[in-house]
């Protein structure tokens, strides 16, 4: 039987006020706080504390996460702490995804398009039979995809199976009951999600799991249960019982099948009779067909493109009903911890928005039924109410997490290595340039390693290039580099293949690179979302894993956030020296190993980043709307209100596709680009 408490494995104890936060946070959890704020300074071991306080509170824990690359990150780092326990890692599964769209100004439907990444796939299933299973020593990392609808609960515990060793039980009434726990039988090849039949002997490929189970029967009585090693089928454990969890998250069974269609059916009548009315006869002729032929599909198949659409339906709920998620698998005691909570939190609540508004258009143009408005990720207070206890972990918090933990903090300021914040210096931005090539230069004789970042694309591409052409090693981030690549990229500038790397705004939240001795914020006066002072203070957290860490702002003013930044800073840096001083510790360099991270779908794809990067910095953007670049200031009238269109432009088209982060920096190049139509 597996541990049911949490082994914290570590070969660390707690130093610095990592534990006093420890304990502030077990005691504000046990006590009962609904929330509590940890603000916690880059590489103080935020993770580490966050891995002690579940060991003390022995709970089921959710861990939220803005993003994939920090998820596998966190994921690596929390298995790594819980050896024996069931860490999980649960996150969207498209490599690619395309949703279904209708844009009614240009007649284009776009249908659903996407790719999946199946080691993803069984890492989600994995963590939904961990908290199926019961056991309360399971902690799941997940990105916001958590809050996307999935098959209920109660559907998918009716089709575990449960067997046990001398079980009389029809061999075939087994087979029925893996086809309805949707695994399916191939003799020839057996992959995942599939099972064959070979005499007595029944071998399954888990659909969550890399081994093989085999049950072998004697006669009608279960012989033996094993688990074999996928390629070799050596054994590697036999068990006296075993529960088998479905191969597919979304569950139904054949009589609930029958109610939806028939729910179906009288929905789209209800539709066709709404369109006639209006009397749009091509809206009528249109949902009448695509529906009749899903529901054709379903009735021979079990399934249709787009079935999630028809999701209310299957689960059995009513309209505006909220879908069942993962926070749905946890127990009501559960913890839940959000990582970088100043950006995660937002994201949570942008969601539901951006789904409402692409649905809207399929339904009032007859593509979809009404009910495809049920099939949707949780409003902001829908997820509220289903959260029990919540840790917000941030080194900015935001005025949200401050009010909701009523204003009490939980600071870590102190970093186990002695590391203090960085300097920050604040220097003019004429000759900025070339006072930055020197500081590179000294920076790759030490061997240290330098960011930069920039405000536009477009800077940062020409920034590459001219690096580049005077022999720096230089790699470009932007948000079109894939995920894969990306984590490539960065392990490719900690191993010293490049020196320098430039990006517009992926140089912040939990990027653990202890290489890195200067991070220089270019333009770092002009005010908007790239500038604000939690954007300044996390990208100047970069350098604070570096026992040379400094920050050098170019500017020609110091804005209110910078000053804020610096100011705060500055009483860190104080508090950090003085215990130092007081514990007789030199600040000494984080020596972290470079390894290739466990989770393959990371890791796939890496050998083309390196060529990605070299010519990256080639691709100027199209459009020249871009003010912190001198050539707007040469701009004429004409040119300047062209400029502030193809921005308006692309800044709606990246909010269509929900990338906010894009957006928003589209928005502040509109403010700044129409300050200087004012001074024409």
């Amino acid at each position: 039987m597996h541990l049911m408490k949490f082994q914290l494995t570590s070969k660390y104890k707690p130093t610095g006020d990592q534990p006093e936060a420890i304990r502030q946070l077990t005691e504000g959890l046990n006590r009962g706080d609904k929330a509590q704020v940890l603000l916690g300074v880059t590489g103080s071991g935020k993770t580490f504390t966050m891995a002690n306080v579940i060991a003390n509170v022995n709970r089921p824990t959710l861990i939220l996460s803005h993003n994939k690359t920090l998820a596998a990150q966190l994921y690596e780092e929390m298995r790594g702490f819980f050896p024996e326990n069931a860490v999980e890692y649960y996150v969207s599964y498209y490599d690619y995804y395309q949703p279904e769209a209708y844009l009614p100004t240009t007649d284009t439907y776009i249908e659903k398009d996407l790719a999946i990444n199946e080691e993803i796939d069984r890492l989600r299933l994995s963590a939904v039979s961990a908290l199926l299973s019961g056991r309360k020593d399971v902690i799941v990392v997940s990105s916001v995809s958590c809050i996307y609808g999935m098959g209920s609960p109660i559907a998918l515990h009716e089709n575990v199976i449960e067997i046990h060793k001398g079980q009389i039980l029809d061999r075939n009434s087994l087979l029925r009951k893996l086809v309805s726990a949707l695994y399916t039988r191939n003799d020839i090849e057996l992959k995942r999600g599939c099972f064959r039949v070979k005499g007595d002997t029944i071998d399954i490929a888990m659909a969550y799991s890399e081994v093989i189970l085999r049950i072998t029967f004697w006669d009608d009585e279960i012989d033996c249960i094993e688990e074999l090693d996928a390629v070799t089928m050596d054994r590697l454990a036999t068990f006296e019982e075993y529960k088998l969890y479905p191969a597919n998250l979304f569950m139904t069974t054949q009589e609930q099948t029958n109610i939806a269609i028939h729910q179906i059916q009288d929905d789209l009548v209800k539709q066709v009779a709404y369109f006639e009315e209006l009397g749009d006869t091509i809206k009528a002729k249109r949902i009448k067909e695509r529906v009749e032929y899903d529901m054709e599909m379903i009735k021979e198949l079990g399934h249709c493109s787009g079935i999630e659409n028809y999701s209310r339906y299957f689960d059995g709920r009513k309209a505006g009903e909220r879908p069942y998620c993962l926070l749905d698998f946890f127990p009501e005691d559960y913890l839940m911890m959000i990582d970088e909570s100043h950006v995660s939190v937002p994201q949570i609540g942008a969601m539901y928005g951006g789904d409402r508004a692409r649905k809207t258009n399929l339904v009032e143009f007859g593509f979809r039924l009404p009910a495809a408005f049920d099939n949707r990720p949780l409003t902001f207070d829908e997820f509220q109410s289903m959260t029990n206890q919540v840790i917000y972990v941030s080194a900015t918090p935001a005025d949200f997490e401050l009010n909701e933990a009523e204003g009490v903090v939980v600071e870590q300021l102190i970093r186990p290595t002695g590391l203090l914040d960085p300097e920050i210096e604040v220097r003019p931005t004429e000759h900025q340039i070339d006072d930055l090539m020197d500081e590179i230069l000294t920076r790759s004789h030490r061997k240290e390693r330098v960011l930069i970042t920039t405000l536009t694309k477009r800077m940062a591409e020409e920034l590459s290039e001219y690096l580049l052409n005077n022999g720096v090693q230089t790699a470009y981030i932007h948000s079109e580099v894939t995920t894969l690549d990306r984590v490539k990229i960065l392990e490719n500038l900690r191993n010293g293949t490049y020196d320098v790397l430039v990006g517009v705004n992926l140089l912040r939240e939990g990027l653990d690179l202890p290489e890195v001795s200067l991070v220089a914020i270019l333009d770092a006066d002009k005010e908007g979302f790239l500038r604000s002072h939690r954007s300044l203070t996390q990208t100047a957290g970069r350098a604070a894993r570096n026992v040379n860490g400094k920050v050098i702002m170019y500017a020609d003013t110091i804005t209110a956030s910078m000053q804020l930044t610096i100011d705060e800073t500055a009483r860190q840096r104080m508090k950090q020296m003085k215990y130092n001083e007081e514990h007789g510790i030199t600040p000494k360099q984080i020596e972290k190993a470079l390894k290739q991270s466990d989770l393959r779908m990371l890791t796939e794809s890496g050998d083309e980043a390196g060529k990605q990067t070299q010519t990256a910095y080639v691709s100027p953007m199209e459009h020249g709307a871009f003010a912190a670049d001198p050539i707007v200031q040469r701009m004429t009238r004409p040119q300047l209100e062209k400029s502030i269109a193809e921005t308006t432009r692309l800044m709606k088209e990246a909010a269509k596709k929900l990338d906010f982060l894009q957006a928003a920096q589209y928005r502040d190049e509109i403010i700044r680009l129409q300050k200087e139509l004012e001074l024409k």
